[in-house]
């Protein structure tokens, strides 16, 4: 039986790998003794982290397709299922692991069951809890209201309120569900005959709803198969609750009403759905909001009012006269002092998380040598008081650090002003790959002595308990990934974080993070991945773009691409892109147009010394270099 399995990838290179290694350690005989011949395709959506690389490097077998542009979920699966040969074809997402049975399961199932159509299985998340869209009913008005409401939240088991989520079906029991979710989609190459590929309508979400429909409505029988799991560590693509969700979500789900809603209630359901979504996501900005500016609107106010207590102290004391300074030193002179400190602060990374009190005191050292300059431009009817300025501004520092003290006593995440004792490692499996996870930890700043070995389930849970251990590494080489999603819910009330090291590769990865030997940079101070560098970053970008769109009458003859330079500039300005690229990050030039006509080789070894140590002036002498290939 020859089985297609066709993987979606944008930008999360380890996450694949993982999936394709789990694809190709799969059990390949069926049932009935013939063997599962694989087909498998990678189609890449404009990936910058290096996945194509990767993949012709490390799976020579795997058929790869190379987009230029990302063309959505659905048309690159399109092109793939246009080439795949298999009997079945399963649509699999990149951010997922199989059990070694799952693909011979699944196919068993098909060959067993004539009137099945199309299936999917369990679905766990990186921490082992079962994933309710497993399975899914079709979205009707009441399903999505009731989802909507939280009404089946209260009722997560009923037919009627919990029919999104078929709540009512065990989820342990093999059944017949509506709705397949898009990790998992396996379905026959008759019924991709019969009614074709995805609608390229939907750009991303709501292709895997509309699908199981059209196969529903085929005559097909779609089926959800528990015997078997998969991890899905889910949603690497986009954010819920930002704009860019928003409106694709609500796209894709305006597609759907429009095509199989009629009569004169669809505009009423449409209009309920858009406002639902839209509150959401509003929720969750301001949510997002509140939290970034609750700091710094904490930070305003107590400086604020040491500036005032401090203004009617010197009145009094000094001038004997409370009202000595104008209304105006108050209510313009006050906030203006305080902002400029707090926005040298920000720039110096004093708002960044962890926390640095250093970045703080430098920042607004700076902003008060700011102050002090301007100050004695001033007429000297305009000079207040040069003590007061000194004395508010110190307040301002001493307020600044003891509320950044409250948010580390209270534990708030991100502000710790002492490193917080790392709790150690268990790994799970032989000594061999132990070792090997040892020395990748080691790599990270990680002590061997934090790294300890445990193999005999029966015990882990008080190893955890009495060796203080915060985070588990299962070994992909030495356990199934059934064992694995098994001992995950046996430790669950452990609050353990949970990684795999599979079997090759110098990577462990789990829901929240990735540790690889590669991306070393993202730990080092001087990372561009840092808020201060990006910021410092996209403070040039913005400088320096609308200089150059300030002199272009006189720079755009001197323009070897005159068609690009307006559009490029305004790119750069606009945040679509940088000056200089790197992985992840879009650019006009990249780090080896410094110097240009370099192998490929000095070409990779200029990236990684650019990510690594990052400087505003390595972007400025880059752009000098190629100003008139702008």
């Amino acid at each position: 039986m020859n089985l297609s399995v066709v993987i979606v990838n944008y930008n999360v290179k380890y996450f694949l790998k993982q999936c394709l290694e789990s694809v190709y350690g799969s059990e390949r005989v069926l049932k009935d003794g013939s063997t599962v011949e694989l087909d498998v395709w990678v189609v890449d959506n404009d990936s910058v982290d290096g996945s194509v690389e990767m993949v012709r490097r490390d799976f020579p077998q795997v058929h790869v397709i190379e987009n230029h542009e990302n063309v959505g979920f659905a048309k690159a699966n399109n092109m793939a299922l246009a080439c795949a040969a298999g009997q079945c074809l399963l649509l699999l997402n990149p951010d997922t692991v199989v059990e070694k049975d799952t693909l011979v399961r699944c196919a068993d199932f098909m060959l067993a069951h004539p009137e099945c159509g199309g299936l999917t299985v369990k679905m766990v998340d990186g921490d082992g809890n079962f994933l309710k869209e497993s399975k899914r009913g079709f979205p009707s008005p009441q399903a999505s209201f009731y989802k909507i409401s939280g009404l089946i939240r209260l009722f997560p088991h009923s037919r009627r309120f919990a029919a999104y989520y078929m709540g009512h079906l065990p989820e342990d029991e093999t059944n017949e569900i509506e709705i397949m979710p898009g990790a998992f989609l396996m379905f026959r190459r008759e019924v991709y005959e019969q009614i074709g590929g995805l609608d390229e309508s939907y750009f991303m979400y709501g292709e895997d709803i509309d699908y199981s429909w059209r196969i529903h409505l085929a005559g097909w029988k779609n089926f959800y198969l528990p015997e078997t799991h998969i991890i899905h560590y889910k949603g690497e693509s986009t954010k819920k609750g930002s704009m860019n969700y928003v409106y694709t979500f609500y796209n894709a789900m305006s597609i759907f009403v429009k095509r199989y809603f009629s009569g004169g209630n669809a505009w009423l359901f449409n209009a309920l759905l858009r406002c639902a979504i839209w509150l959401r996501a509003s929720a969750s900005w301001l949510k997002r909001l509140a939290s970034r500016v609750a700091v710094p609107l904490a930070d305003f106010f107590v400086a604020y009012g040491g500036f005032v207590l401090l203004k009617q102290l010197w009145a009094t004391q000094w001038a004997n006269n409370i009202d000595y300074y104008p209304a105006e030193y108050t209510q313009v002179v006050i906030p203006v002092y305080i902002l400029v400190l707090m926005c040298a602060s920000w720039l110096a990374g004093g708002y960044d998380k962890p926390v640095r009190p250093m970045r703080i005191v430098k920042g607004m050292g700076a902003g008060l040598l700011l102050l002090l300059a301007f100050y004695s431009l001033l007429d000297e009817g305009q000079r207040y008081s040069r003590m007061l300025l000194l004395a508010g501004s110190a307040w301002t520092l001493v307020g600044t650090l003891l509320i950044r003290w409250i948010l580390s006593v209270l534990d708030v995440k991100g502000y710790a002003l002492r490193a917080r004792r790392r709790g150690n490692v268990l790994v799970i499996g032989s000594e061999s790959q132990a070792e090997r996870v040892r020395n990748l930890y080691l790599s990270m700043g990680i002590p061997r002595e934090n790294v300890i070995t445990g193999t005999q389930a029966s015990r882990l849970q008080d190893l955890i308990r009495i060796e203080r251990v915060e985070e588990v590494v299962f070994c992909g080489a030495d356990v199934e990934l059934k064992e694995i999603i098994s001992l995950m819910a046996t430790l669950k009330t452990t609050g353990v974080e949970y990684k795999i090291a599979p079997a090759a590769g110098d990577f462990v990865i789990g829901s929240e993070s990735i540790l690889s030997k590669e991306a070393l940079y993202l730990d080092s101070l001087d990372t561009i991945s840092t808020d201060t560098c990006r910021r410092n970053k996209r403070l040039f970008d913005i400088g320096s773009a609308t200089l150059l769109l300030l002199f272009s009458p006189v720079l755009f003859w001197f323009q070897h691409r005159k068609r690009l330079f307006y559009g490029h500039c305004l790119q750069v300005l606009c945040g679509y892109c940088s000056w200089v690229g790197y992985r992840g990050r879009k650019g006009i030039f990249l780090p080896s147009d410094i110097a240009p006509n370099n192998s490929p080789e000095v070409q990779e070894r200029l990236m990684l010394r650019y990510m690594r140590r990052y400087k505003t002036s390595t972007d400025a002498a880059i752009l000098l270099r190629n100003w008139n290939r702008i």
